[in-house]
C-alpha cells in the first residue's frame, strides 16, 4: 500500500517516487432561461419532462435555432478567462446511443471551439499563486437524466435537462495535488460567478468535473514540460462528474494510490472513464475510454458554422465586471488589507460587496474581520450563503464606529452581536437598550481597582516579582464591572496602583 496522498507533488511508493498528473473538464450550466438550441424553458424544480421541446425530444424533421445569449454567455466567460475568442466555430454531432439522449447524438464543438487558449491564477493554501492553462472552452448540450428507483424492473427517463446549454473548460495538464485540484475549481465557479455565465450550483449539478488522472516516474513532468511530449506521462483515467470539492480530493487521493499499486505490482494502466462513490471512496470503472473518431464527429449539416463580429466581442468585453483578481488587487490597494483577507473576501461576490458597503470611513480590518469571521460563522451554522445574509452591513459599520469610538469594549461588542443578529435592532439600539456602554470613567474604575487589590493584598505584593499576575487583576476589574470596563484604562491604572 503506498503512503496517503498528501499535498506534496511527490509520492512515495514502495518501489520509488511518483507523482500526480491532472488535468481537468469543468461542465458549467450556461446561466440561460432557454435551452441551447430551443426555447425550451430551463429551471430546477419543475416535473418530469415538463420543460422538454419537440427539438429536445428528438422528433423528426425538427431544427435546431442557436441561442444568442448562450453564445454570448460563453463569449464573456472566455473573456473572463483571459483566453482567446475565436471569431469562427463550428459545432459537430458527437454519435452515441444512450437512453436519455433522443437523437441518438449530442451537439458539441470539437474541431473548432468558440473559445481558444487562456491562463488563470490559482490561490493555493499557502497564499502563493500558480497558473493553470486553459485549452479550450466549447459549447454543448446536455443529455437528460435515468432515473432507476421508481421501479424495480423500468428504468424512467426524465429530458427536462436534454438540450440545456453547457460550456465545457478543459485545462491543460497542470495540476499536481488534489489541493491545487480543488482550488483550481473553486477559483473556476467564482469567475463564473463574477461573471453571470454559470451559478456554480454543484449540488444541482450545474457545475461538476470530469478528472483525468495519471500518475508517473518523479522527475517525467518537467521533461514533459520540456518537450511537450506526453509519453513522460502515464496513460490517464478519467472520473466523470464529481459535483463537490471534497469529492474530487477524495477521488483523485484514490485514483492515484490505485494507479501505483497496480504499475508497482507490474501491471499497467487501461485508459477508461471511471466513476466516483462517495459512500465507499473509491472510484470503479465506467467504460473503455473512447477517442473522437469512436463517436464518429462530424459538422452537424442543420448549423451552420458561428461567425462573430469582433465589435460584438469588443461590446461584451467593455460590459465586463470587476473579476476576483482585480478585485483582490483593488481591495489590498484602497483598503490596507492584506492578500489573506482581501482572498476571503473575494471569494465570494456577496461578501466581497457586502465589506465595501460596511467599510465606508470606518476601520478596514476590523470590518474585514467581522464579515469573514462573526458572520460567515453564523450564516455557516443556519446553513445559508452570503447572498441570504439577513444582516444590514450598516449594521456591522455601525458595530465597528461603536469599537472605535470606545463606546462599547470589543468583548462587548460579541454580546452586541448576538443580539443584533437575533432581530433586536441596530447596534446602537442594543447598546442603549440593555446598557451595554463601555465603563470609561477613570474615577469609577480607580475605585474598583483600590477594592480589589486591598482585598488580595498578597496577590498584589506578589505581582512585583510576577509582573503577568497583573492579568488576574484585570480579569477581576472585568468581571467586578460587567465586563464593561475600558480594558487598557483597566491596564494603565493596575500597572500605576501595582508599581509596575
Amino acid at each position: 500500500m503506498t503512503d496517503t496522498v498528501s499535498n506534496a507533488k511527490t509520492i512515495k511508493g514502495r518501489t520509488g517516487d511518483w507523482e500526480i498528473v491532472m488535468g481537468l473538464e469543468i461542465h458549467a450550466q450556461v446561466a440561460s432561461r432557454a435551452k441551447l438550441f430551443s426555447g425550451a424553458a430551463v429551471g430546477f424544480g419543475a416535473g418530469p419532462n415538463e420543460q422538454v421541446s419537440l427539438v429536445d425530444a428528438g422528433f423528426p424533421g425538427m431544427l435546431p435555432t442557436l441561442n444568442k445569449h448562450c453564445v454570448e454567455q460563453a463569449v464573456k466567460t472566455g473573456l473572463g478567462l483571459r483566453a482567446q475568442i475565436n471569431k469562427r466555430s463550428q459545432f459537430d454531432r458527437k454519435n452515441y446511443f444512450y437512453p436519455d439522449l433522443p437523437t441518438g447524438y449530442q451537439i458539441s464543438q470539437l474541431y473548432y471551439p468558440i473559445v481558444g487558449e487562456g491562463v488563470v491564477e490559482v490561490e493555493a493554501e499557502d497564499g502563493s499563486f500558480f497558473n493553470v492553462g486553459i485549452e479550450r472552452l466549447h459549447l454543448e448540450q446536455d443529455a437528460g437524466k435515468l432515473i432507476h428507483d421508481l421501479s424495480p424492473t423500468e428504468s424512467y427517463v426524465d429530458l427536462n435537462r436534454a438540450g440545456t446549454a453547457l460550456m465545457e473548460i478543459v485545462s491543460r495538464p497542470d495540476l499536481r495535488t488534489p489541493e491545487e485540484a480543488v482550488a483550481y475549481v473553486k477559483k473556476i465557479r467564482t469567475i463564473l460567478i463574477y461573471l453571470g455565465t454559470c451559478d456554480g450550483d454543484m449540488e444541482k449539478g450545474n457545475l461538476r468535473a470530469d478528472v483525468n488522472v495519471s500518475v508517473c516516474r518523479a522527475g517525467n513532468y518537467d521533461k514533459f514540460k520540456q518537450t511537450g511530449d506526453f509519453g513522460y506521462l502515464g496513460t490517464r483515467c478519467e472520473i466523470k462528474n464529481v459535483n463537490s470539492f471534497r469529492f474530487i480530493s477524495q477521488a483523485i487521493q484514490y485514483e492515484a494510490r490505485r494507479q501505483i499499486e497496480i504499475l508497482e505490482d507490474g501491471g499497467s494502466i487501461v485508459q477508461e472513464t471511471r466513476l466516483f462513490d462517495p459512500t465507499k471512496g473509491e472510484t470503479r470503472s465506467m467504460r473503455s475510454k473512447e477517442e473522437a473518431q469512436d463517436y464518429r464527429y462530424f459538422p452537424d449539416p442543420d448549423l451552420l458554422p458561428l461567425d462573430l463580429e469582433q465589435a460584438w466581442i469588443d461590446d461584451i468585453k467593455a460590459s465586463l465586471p470587476e473579476l476576483p483578481d482585480d478585485k483582490r488587487k483593488r481591495l489590498m490597494a484602497d483598503y490596507g488589507l492584506s492578500q489573506y483577507d482581501a482572498i476571503v473576501l473575494i471569494s465570494e461576490q456577496a461578501k466581497a460587496d457586502y465589506f465595501e458597503a460596511a467599510a465606508k470611513g470606518r476601520d478596514a480590518k476590523l470590518v474585514s474581520n467581522w464579515v469573514t469571521n462573526e458572520v460567515s460563522a453564523r450564516l455557516a451554522a443556519e446553513g445559508k450563503d452570503f447572498a441570504e445574509n439577513p444582516l444590514p452591513a450598516a449594521h456591522v459599520a455601525q458595530l465597528v464606529e461603536l469599537i472605535e469610538t470606545n463606546v462599547i469594549s470589543s468583548k462587548i461588542a460579541k454580546e452586541v452581536f448576538d443580539h443584533v443578529w437575533n432581530g433586536e435592532g441596530s447596534p446602537a439600539e442594543v447598546v442603549e437598550k440593555h446598557g451595554l456602554k463601555q465603563v470609561t470613567d477613570t474615577g469609577a474604575i480607580e475605585k474598583a481597582v483600590d477594592e480589589i487589590i486591598a482585598a488580595n493584598p498578597d496577590k498584589a505584593a506578589a505581582v512585583a516579582e510576577k509582573p503577568q499576575a497583573i492579568g488576574w487583576f484585570v480579569g477581576q476589574v472585568m468581571k467586578a464591572t460587567g465586563g464593561k470596563a475600558n480594558p487598557a484604562a483597566v491596564n494603565d491604572i493596575l500597572k500605576s496602583k501595582l508599581g509596575l
